[in-house]
């Protein structure tokens, strides 16, 4: 199931929903946490966002697995294979937090709640999308450097 999709490996499709969608729903999140008022318009839409990308990450690392066994990678490009699914295993924890803290921030808005409580609730989903969107950068870009680096002319893997 997390292998391939029509001989293409199921993680160079998904990590892509992944790479948009978190960043994606980590704008939101920031924006509906600064201005309230945005809450009640954009909420419901942004943890659409965050739903589908939550949801997307255990299938990006699921899958990143399943390649990894395909390629039989070793030397530098295992090691950065390695590096680079140490911190896709870490991006479902910022991701959670930040997907929780919407939806208590979103159903605390619905419910007409405000005060210290809600300042809160909406600093720490704002700090949780900047941990989620910055756990994916990174995790991003070690999965293009170990796919890329030795492909286009770098030295790194002689």
């Amino acid at each position: 199931m997390f292998d391939t999709i029509l001989g293409l490996p199921v993680h160079a499709l998904v990590m892509h929903v992944v790479v948009v969608l978190v960043p994606l729903a980590a704008a939101g999140v920031v924006a509906i946490a600064a201005v309230p008022r945005w809450r009640e318009r954009f909420g419901v839409v942004v943890l659409a966002i965050a739903t589908a990308g939550l949801a997307a990450v255990p299938v990006a690392t699921r899958s990143g697995g399943k390649l990894e066994d395909r390629l039989g990678a070793s030397g530098v490009v295992a090691r950065q294979i390695n590096h680079h699914q140490e911190w896709g295993q870490r991006v479902i924890w910022p991701t959670l937090a930040m997907w929780l803290l919407a939806v208590v921030l979103v159903l605390m808005d619905r419910q007409g709640r405000q005060g210290t409580a809600v300042k809160v609730v909406a600093v720490l989903a704002a700090l949780a999308a900047i941990a989620a969107a910055t756990a994916v950068t990174i995790t991003g870009h070690l999965g293009s450097t170990a796919v890329w680096s030795c492909t286009i002319g770098s030295d790194a893997c002689k």
